[in-house]
Order: C-alpha cells, then sequence, then structure tokens
C-alpha cells in the first residue's frame, strides 16, 4: 500500500515540475526500503525557517548547479519561481550576475557558492547571514545547498543521469555560467 502512494505521489511531483522521477521509480522497485530513506531528505531539502525566500531558492540553485548539468537545475529554477522568487534574480543566480541579485539572494547566493567551492570566504559569509537572519538561516541555507546536492549525485550513481538541457525561466532560456573549479 505504502509502495501504491509512493508511486502516485512520484507521478504527480513528476507532473508538477515536468521532471523526470524515473531514477525514483527505480529505486522504489529495486529497492523499497532504500526509496523511502531518500525520499526522507526531500524534508529536509525543503527545510526554512529563518532565511528569507529568495535566499533559501539562490542557495537551492547553487547547490544543484555543483552537481548538475540541467534537469535538477530547472526543479529548483522552478520550484523558485513558484515560491515567488523574481525571475531576474533566478537569471542573476543561474549567471553570477552579482549586480542584479536583490540583498537576500546576493547573500544566499555567497554563502551557497563558498560553500560549495570550500573557498575562503566561507566563514565571511556565514557570518553575515548568521548576522543577518541568525544561525536558523545557517541551517536553512546550508540544508538548502548541501541536501539538493544528493539528488542529482543519486541520480548519477544509479545510472539515470545522461542528459543535459537548458535551463529556462519562464519561456526564455538562460546560459548558465558555472563557478570555476
Amino acid at each position: 500500500m505504502r509502495q501504491f502512494f509512493a508511486r502516485r505521489a512520484l507521478k504527480a511531483f513528476g507532473a508538477r515540475y515536468g521532471y523526470d522521477v524515473t531514477y525514483m521509480g527505480h529505486m522504489l522497485n529495486v529497492s523499497p526500503a532504500a526509496f523511502f530513506k531518500f525520499a526522507a531528505l526531500t524534508k529536509a531539502a525543503l527545510h526554512r525557517e529563518a532565511a528569507p525566500k529568495p535566499a533559501f531558492y539562490a542557495a537551492k540553485i547553487v547547490g544543484a548547479l555543483a552537481e548538475d548539468c540541467g534537469p535538477c537545475v530547472q526543479l529548483a529554477v522552478d520550484m523558485a519561481e513558484e515560491a515567488g522568487m523574481s525571475p531576474t534574480c533566478i537569471e542573476a543566480v543561474l549567471t553570477r550576475n552579482r549586480a542584479d541579485m536583490d540583498v537576500d539572494t546576493l547573500l544566499g547566493f555567497r554563502f551557497a557558492d563558498a560553500l560549495v567551492r570550500r573557498a575562503p570566504e566561507e566563514d565571511d559569509a556565514r557570518e553575515v547571514v548568521r548576522g543577518q537572519w541568525g544561525e536558523a538561516a545557517v541551517i536553512d541555507l546550508t540544508l538548502a545547498t548541501q541536501v539538493g546536492r544528493i539528488f542529482p549525485m543519486v541520480k548519477a550513481g544509479l545510472g539515470f543521469s545522461k542528459t543535459c538541457r537548458r535551463v529556462h525561466i519562464g519561456d526564455r532560456r538562460v546560459d548558465v555560467v558555472k563557478a570555476a573549479a
């Protein structure tokens, strides 16, 4: 019974976001125990209690960009759009254009970008977030960035990450700029 509802939820999620959930369906078929443990991560990936939405979704997009070349990034973009994040700020995150980010987006971007690169400015970015919104926001942005990276890596590990795709905001394609290694 639990698997029946999980399949329905996967199908609905895939339809809602135009996202291929085949890898999760495969996991559910082969190892339901693993699937249900993995599915629990979605709650952690969506946890937000203190960080403003633009900072949260900027972090989520940066995390997806660190590990993916399209579908998971698109999912993060679609979620950001659905949550009401400004298309201008979403595009600014995708293109690394800090000048077009509002303050909240910029703080989330700076923190997540430093975190995924393990950059020397990571501690400074964390302190700015902590000073602006508190320790709970540091947790929010860390989970948005790092837990979101797990999904494309599991998809790749299972052999379902074979294609890249162009990212779009609404009907407009965006040329994504990846961070230098």
